[in-house]
């Protein structure tokens, strides 16, 4: 279905055709066609086919009629109502949305405004004060500028849960029951997610009024052109064998996914010591961090990306290459939003997993979503090819520069007296002079 066959807005459309579309994604016919109509939605398709469109473009068709009648009437009308509410688990995503807001509806008057923490609230403050037809925030911020008196939320036409599954994962089911108190019962309310447990499905009953289902692709299914394989390595030699890996695979951007943030870091101070630049991505790093990492990332040179699932979906991340999954996720569905950053807008792109003997209940579970078995591949041990540019002893985890210098230092006796241990390579300068001065006397 095209675009100009739906009934949207000539100024939504000709924003649309400025983005060079024409022709709406699966997901986008099915859903357009029913939020126009008013019904509440039920969404699911991969990540990557436009389910942001999906949303945005009948939201602003919508507000567009109050719009232009409070703009008749500005001189009476001495605030400007919210809306639409979209709320996401990220402050990427929430960014990354509000990027989509304001490029279809940049032919209209519409205002959007993203609310996230980690920055300070002030110009978010200013912006609401100034009025916004369209808030795309964090729920955890939101809140806290609701208790404030800066959000009202009783105007609110359509709410929107992009990522829905995430939300619950990240434990936002109570934030998110604090908000709709908030917002009016007669509303639209949407919901948006690249998978639909039963969980969504069961909030869905609750907060949806006689929803429609728009499900563009198998629940949980992959994009078909992702080769997606899986390695048996033991945690202690997970970081020699990515090493390998990233030196003998192709491609150009690599995406690395840990369980934790300390995991994360610990990889990335391994890949620096071999000299592979990489850089790291999770909910503790700043966001002006995180978003140097994604603008380094989507450089003509990136670094290897390393990331907990802050970045496992909703991000714009072009031409991946590789997906790593350093470690297997714990909850299944995680792994369809990690492989879905590669091969994204037709590409074509390749995932690899490293599993640790622990892990094998959690490949089983995946592959029973996924309805597919995963190919096994087996890396090139050290030695082979351009791994064997790589001479360092597995570890747990990375080494601290300073212990890894300390192997050679000086270390004390049981009767106080120094002595240095040789291993391999030349000896330290200081014992050659001792051996000098000992073998002249």
């Amino acid at each position: 279905m095209n675009f100009d066959e739906m009934g949207l807005d000539p100024q939504v459309l000709r924003a649309v055709t400025r983005q060079g579309y024409s022709t709406a994604t699966p997901i986008q016919s099915g859903a357009i066609p029913l939020i126009l109509a008013g019904h509440d939605v039920l969404g699911c398709a991969q990540t990557g086919t436009g389910k942001t469109a999906a949303f945005a473009l009948p939201i602003l068709h919508r507000l567009l009629p109050a719009k232009q009648t409070n703009h008749r009437n500005k001189r009476k009308q001495q605030y400007r109502p919210i809306g639409a509410l979209v709320l996401t688990p990220t402050r990427e995503l929430a960014s990354q949305v509000q990027k989509s807001f304001a490029t279809y509806g940049r032919c209209t008057d519409l205002r959007q405004t993203v609310i996230y923490g980690g920055v300070s609230q002030n110009p978010q403050v200013s912006a609401l004060r100034a009025g916004t037809d369209i808030v795309i925030a964090t729920p955890g911020r939101l809140l806290d500028l609701m208790n404030q008196g800066h959000v009202k939320l009783h105007d609110l036409q359509v709410l929107v849960l992009d990522e829905a599954d995430q939300m619950l994962d990240m434990g936002f089911i109570h934030d998110l029951k604090k908000i709709a108190k908030q917002v009016p019962a007669e509303r639209q309310t949407l919901m948006f997610s690249a998978t639909m447990p039963s969980e969504i499905r069961r909030l869905a009953s609750h907060w949806l009024d006689r929803p429609k289902t728009v499900q563009a692709t198998p629940e949980a299914s992959t994009p078909d052109k992702i080769e997606q394989t899986v390695t048996f390595v033991e945690k202690p030699q997970k970081s020699a064998t990515l090493v390998r890996f990233l030196q003998s695979a192709g491609g150009q951007r690599h995406l690395v996914f840990c369980r934790t943030k300390r995991g994360v870091d610990r990889v990335v101070r391994y890949l620096e010591r071999a000299r592979i630049h990489a850089m790291a991505i999770h909910g503790n790093k700043s966001q002006r961090a995180r978003e140097n990492a994604l603008q380094r990332f989507s450089s003509q040179r990136p670094p290897v990306l390393v990331a907990t699932d802050v970045a496992a979906r909703g991000l714009h991340m072009p031409n991946v290459s590789h997906v790593v999954n350093y470690d297997l996720p714990e909850v299944p569905e995680l792994y369809v939003h990690r492989i879905g950053r590669t091969a994204r807008a037709g590409a074509t792109g390749a995932s690899i997993s490293f599993c640790s003997a622990d892990e094998r209940p959690s490949l089983k579970r995946i592959e029973r979503l996924i309805r597919q078995a995963v190919k096994v591949q087996k890396l090139p041990e050290r030695g082979e090819g351009k791994s064997d540019l790589v001479q360092q002893p597995a570890v747990t985890g990375p080494e601290d520069p300073q212990t890894r210098q300390g192997r050679g230092s000086a270390r004390k006796s049981r009767n106080g007296a120094s002595h240095r241990p040789f291993k391999s390579g030349r000896p330290a300068a200081a014992g050659r002079n001792r051996r000098k001065t000992s073998h002249r006397k």
